[in-house]
Parts: structure tokens; sequence; C-alpha cells
């Protein structure tokens, strides 16, 4: 029954590999437009896909300079023509907002879709606001044609119910959703192991696609040194590196049965993140004698640092 309530039923866009994907995103001022944008593009890029952001955002002031510093964090590059030229498959543009629903909003929106002839176009909601998506939601559906919806600052999932159901009441198929202002704190909208997380059931399935992505077993030489015990300090500082690539630490727990994403505190999960990051930092200062070191003994000899 609870699948039911948020599923609207309708199969979403995808993308294709080896063309032009252009997606559209619109939605209202303070939603999280601007960071989803940066969230989308940082995930198809890990799957390796070529992408690129535009910002079409002429309304509001520092726009511009909040989408040029977040694409600078996910190392992604910043018109629609000049990107298909270079050949990238995913090209996003990320739409003016407004604080509420305005006839120049959607006017604009319509001159920025008839421009480019997007592929998808995803509207971005808060859901903070709850049953009053579905309004929302209707109303820009009904002016554009929205091809799927992204619910962003679900950080707790229960808080979040009721505006799964109100976006699931409009046939508009959610694909997305954030758990966070963090570039990771974003994950794809699957019914089953949302509402299975929800009773605290877990997301195993889940867990297990996203160490899949890691292709550990596609190493199968480190494998045969960790079943013999036999590892060098480079070896861990890869483990680390595909600990950090798996996401928050909160959201690995989470998939786990009886676990919740509020069982690590923000503060605990930062901490264990800089512990991490210090001990990488450390191996970072170590000769390549020290990191190929099968002993984990000091050398003898005094050995030159890499700058």
């Amino acid at each position: 029954e609870l699948i039911k309530l948020v599923d609207s039923g309708v199969k979403a866009w995808q993308p294709t590999k080896g063309q032009a994907n252009i997606i559209m995103f619109v939605g209202l001022q303070g939603s999280g437009k601007t960071t989803t944008v940066t969230k989308l593009a940082h995930y198809y890029q890990r799957k390796n896909w070529k992408t690129c952001m535009i910002c079409a955002d002429t309304f509001r002031a520092g726009a511009y300079d909040q989408f040029k510093q977040n694409a600078t964090k996910a190392r992604i590059p910043e018109g629609v023509e000049k990107f298909k030229e270079d050949g990238f498959e995913i090209i996003i543009v990320d739409t003016s907002g407004r604080h509420k629903q305005e006839d120049s909003l959607f006017e604009e929106m319509l001159q920025v879709s008839n421009a480019i002839s997007p592929d998808n176009v995803i509207f971005v909601m808060d859901a903070t606001i709850g049953q009053a998506c579905e309004a929302q939601a209707l109303a820009f559906k009904q002016k554009v044609d929205v091809g799927a919806v992204i619910i962003t600052k679900l950080d707790s999932h229960a808080k979040g119910g009721g505006a799964l159901s109100a976006v699931a009441a409009t046939k508009s198929p959610i694909i997305f959703i954030g758990t966070g202002e963090h570039i990771d704190d974003f994950e794809p909208f699957k019914v089953q192991p949302f509402v299975q997380k929800l009773l605290g059931m877990g997301d195993l399935a889940g867990l297990i696609d996203k160490v899949s992505e890691l292709k550990l077993d596609d190493n199968e030489e480190l494998m045969k040194k960790f079943k013999q015990g036999d590892f060098t300090l480079r070896d861990m500082y890869e483990q680390f590196t595909n600990i950090m690539k798996l996401g928050p630490f909160s959201q690995i727990l989470s998939s786990i049965p009886g676990f919740s994403q509020d069982f690590m505190t923000k503060g605990t999960e930062q901490e264990s993140k800089n512990r991490l990051k210090r001990l990488m930092t450390i191996m970072d200062s170590m000769s390549d004698q020290e990191l190929d070191s099968h002993e984990g003994n000091a050398p003898v000899h005094p050995v030159s640092r890499p700058d």
C-alpha cells in the first residue's frame, strides 16, 4: 500500500549514450535548484557521461557566481550549440527561479524551452512544504512540459512522505531525491528501496550496486593480497579512496537493515571523514619506498620526500 502511495506509475525519460541530451531545470527560488543541477551533473559524470552545465538564470543576483563555484567543486565545464559540437552527452540548463509562481517566470521558462528544445524538463521541489507540493507541481506541469521531478531537502525520509505522495498524484515520475547539502547527498529515487528504508528494512540491493560501481573485483591482484594479509600502504590508500567514493557514511548505514540515517550523527560522520583524510594526507607525504614497503617498518636510510 505504501508503495502505491508514492509511485506515480509513469516511466521516466532516460538519456541516450553517444548523443546530446538536453535537460532543462525549472523551479521556485530557494528550492535548491542550482545545487541540484551540479549534483545531477556530478552523478552522470561519475557514470562516464560527458557532462556540462549552462547558467540561464538572469534574475537572481549571484546566481552565476554560485553556479560557477559549484561547477568548480565537481570539476565540470560550464551555450547548447557549442557543447553539442564538442560532443557533450549531458547538457544541463539551469533557469531562473522566483519566490512565487509568477507569469514572468513561466514566460521566461517557455522562451528558454522554445530556444533549446530540451529532451527533458525537470522540476525541482522543496520537500519541506509537504502536501503543498501537489499544487505547485500541477501549476508548473500545466505551463511547461515537465517530464520528471527531483525532490530536495529530504534529509529525513519520514518528513518527505507527504511531498512524495503529493507529487505521485500529479503523475510526474520522481527520479532523484536530495538528502543533504553535499554533492554526494543525492540518490536515484526507487520506490521499493525508499519504502524499505522508511520502515527500517534497509536497501541491501542499492548498497551492492554502489559497491559494484567501484569495480573491486576487477583488481584480482589486490583481492589476492588482502586474502593473504599481504598489502602495502599504497593498497590501503586505494581502499580509503574507494570508501570515500561510496558517499556519506550515514547513507551507507541506512542501507543496512536495522540502521537509519540518524544512527550516525553529522558530527561523528564528519569526524570519521576527517580522520580518513588525515591518514591519506600523511600517505601523500610518504616516499614510494615507504608506500610500497611490505614490512611496515620505517626505512633505515634517509629517504627523499616528495615536494
